[in-house]
């Protein structure tokens, strides 16, 4: 990772379960010298433990950046400790989910350059995607610094307004399990049509992997693949009439899901 104020000055990473794991481990592979890692964690894994990271050590003075990747609930414990570091320099980026901007800086100060992100659980396997906002203190290079570290685990996207936040909890933050739920659906209907179970779930999950594999790589949208696979009075447009259908198929399903994830996130961040 070239990023010489960072290795310079430290990074502190306060939590490290499997997020905070997943973006450590792609950062030491980029080349962050493990000594300028700070990780706060009260039950750190044999694997962090093998690191060498400063592990539960005293905290530098002035760190470039804190990231603060603990569960929401125990935000309250955790985030007094770091107030010190507060209306000044250092940048604080949360992974935390629901956690406003606003509850960051009535702690730590209105001044603190804060960015929150939203990543996704497929940043285990460096296929995550994060969007980014950050406040009015949090400068071009915090932001750019951000996304770097955050690449680490995937793509990374900048919002607008951090109100965007909660669609994209619906849509990206919440989206995999919508994935894994049609995995399982996928495989319980080729069971239904006399597949052996593992057979089925082998074939579901093959073929979901590789259409957003195909939808990723491919230069079409994915509109235009589906008319790929599509023949005139085929199997697959037999399938797609149920699943299409405006009144009881796929499209008022999942705008009801995303919705209804989106509503619980907002209702969430006003506590």
């Amino acid at each position: 990772m070239e990023n010489g104020e960072i290795a310079r000055r430290g990074l502190v990473l306060l939590g490290c379960g499997k997020m905070g794991s997943a973006m450590l481990e792609g950062w030491l592979k980029r080349g962050l010298p493990a000594q300028s890692v700070w990780v706060m964690d009260p039950h750190p894994s044999d694997w962090l433990q093998a690191q060498g990271v400063n592990l539960n050590a005293e905290l530098p003075a002035d760190p470039a950046i804190v990231l603060v990747a603990v569960k929401p609930q125990m935000m309250a414990e955790a985030l007094p400790v770091l107030q010190p570091l507060g209306n000044g320099t250092t940048l604080f980026l949360s992974v935390a989910a629901g956690v406003t901007i606003a509850s960051y800086e009535a702690t730590l100060g209105a001044d603190t350059p804060i960015i929150r992100a939203m990543p996704n659980t497929p940043a285990a396997v460096g296929q995550g995607i994060t969007a980014i906002v950050g406040n009015t203190p949090a400068s071009e290079t915090q932001l750019a610094q951000a996304e770097e570290l955050l690449s680490a685990v995937g793509e990374v996207v900048r919002l607008e307004t951090e109100a965007q936040m909660d669609a994209v909890t619906g849509v990206s933050g919440s989206g995999p399990a919508y994935v894994f739920h049609m995995i399982e659906c996928l495989a319980a209907a080729g069971e239904a049509q006399g597949l052996a179970p593992e057979l089925a779930l082998q074939l579901a999950k093959a073929t979901v992997a590789g259409a957003g594999a195909l939808a990723m790589q491919a230069a079409q949208d994915p509109a235009q693949l589906r008319r790929n696979v599509t023949s005139p009075n085929g199997t697959t447009q037999a399938g797609l009439e149920v699943l299409m259908d405006e009144q009881a198929g796929l499209p008022p399903l999942v705008k009801a899901t995303v919705a209804a994830a989106a509503d619980r996130s907002r209702e969430l961040a006003n506590g």
